[in-house]
């Protein structure tokens, strides 16, 4: 009986022993890289408004109703092109009146002088007083003011006409129309008859913080100096695209808003295609560049409490977390350093999540690294 229970048992090892897997070790090999500095070219947006040069509201200057309208919205019209016609009548008749009050005043100065004439005449033979010379004197003078009156209300009634025809001030683009013919309209009128944008350069509006402005105007010559210190920028347009042509910022408000604490800046673009239209959105976009940017992988930092931080290889390959200051500008894949590493260090670029400080490791590149993933899916797939 103990001879079959020593044979069993001896059964059981076996059979233990045969299905026994080997459980294999983390590999503490991980991929390093030399921090090296390079050329970088980054960009930072800000959003924008954009707004014609001019944005020139057309209110008629005389009362009446609306005969013409000889634009439509949209339409692209020249300096001194009509744009409305208001009821002439009584405007024409108005100068009429005038014109006849003109030849009135004419007429009474024609025949005062005359007088005039005569009775200084009759002064010089003693036949008149100075009383009577000094009267027929004032009288011409009195004709006179009368005439010069009457020219400038025939000045006055000719301008009126002429503004019945409602004329653009400048170049631009026509927009809304609120009224149409037969509409009454006068310069009190609340709303414009219309508003003619100049877009032959556009003002481009757009905002930054006042942090970011310092960062800008330290080190030159005030706002003036960094004005022409920044370097062209571009604008991104609603649909995402880049529009054709650079701008120059040109204008920065001198008071930053207590509320948001940030300062508005303008930009200006040329427009000769016509192509951004007032009341347009977008973006500017600041172009960054350093001569000798230290870049690191995103995938090689961790976060912790909005600070960042990568493992630095020492020479005995132990690593130390180290927190670095980044750009808030990045393309996506690399952060920019400002500080907490310099050119010549070794930092690991994958795996951080698995490191803990202190910990030794063997550092291979990011070659052989990528070359040991390849094997390993080789030999997965050789497996299934």
């Amino acid at each position: 009986m103990k001879s079959k229970i020593a044979y069993l048992t001896l059964c059981l090892a076996l059979a233990g022993c045969g299905n026994k897997t080997q459980i294999p070790q983390a590999s503490n090999e991980y991929a390093v890289r030399e921090i090296k500095t390079t050329e970088c070219n980054l960009s930072t947006s800000y959003p924008a408004t954009i707004k014609g040069i001019q944005d020139i509201e057309i209110r008629p200057k005389v009362s009446g109703f609306i005969t013409k309208v000889h634009v439509d919205e949209g339409d692209f019209v020249r300096r001194g092109q009509v744009l409305f016609s208001i009821d002439r009548v009584q405007y024409e008749a108005a100068v009429k009146s005038a014109e006849a009050a003109v030849r009135v005043a004419r007429t009474t100065v024609s025949t005062q002088k005359l007088t005039v004439k005569n009775k200084k005449m009759l002064h010089e033979k003693k036949i008149i007083s100075d009383y009577d010379m000094e009267m027929a004197e004032n009288q011409l003078a009195s004709a006179e003011a009368q005439l010069a009156s009457a020219r400038a209300q025939l000045i006055d009634a000719r301008n009126n006409l002429s503004f019945c025809s409602v004329t653009s001030p400048s170049d631009g683009v026509v927009g809304t129309i609120p009224y149409r013919v037969g509409s009454l309209v006068s310069s009190s009128t609340a709303e414009a008859l219309t508003t003619v944008s100049n877009i032959s350069k556009m003002y481009v509006y757009f905002s930054m913080t006042e942090k970011q402005l310092l960062e800008y105007t330290k080190g030159t010559d005030g706002v003036k100096g960094a004005l022409a210190a920044i370097p062209a920028v571009s604008l991104q347009l609603a649909d995402g695209s880049t529009y054709n042509q650079t701008g120059k910022v040109t204008n920065v408000n001198g008071v930053i808003d207590i509320a948001t604490g940030s300062v508005s800046m303008r930009a200006t673009f040329d427009n000769p295609q016509k192509i951004l239209r007032s009341g347009g959105s977008g973006s500017v976009v600041f172009p960054i560049h350093m001569d000798n940017a230290i870049l690191v992988p995103q995938k090689a930092t961790y976060e912790i409490q909005d600070k960042h931080f990568v493992y630095v290889v020492g020479k005995d390959n132990k690593v130390k977390n180290t927190e670095i200051t980044v750009l808030p500008q990045n393309d996506g894949t690399n952060f920019v350093v400002t500080g907490g590493l310099k050119a010549g260090e070794r930092i690991v670029v994958e795996g951080v999540n698995t490191l803990s400080d202190g910990m030794a490791i063997k550092p291979i590149s990011e070659a052989q690294s990528a070359a040991n993933r390849r094997n390993s899916a080789a030999q997965s797939a050789a497996q299934k």
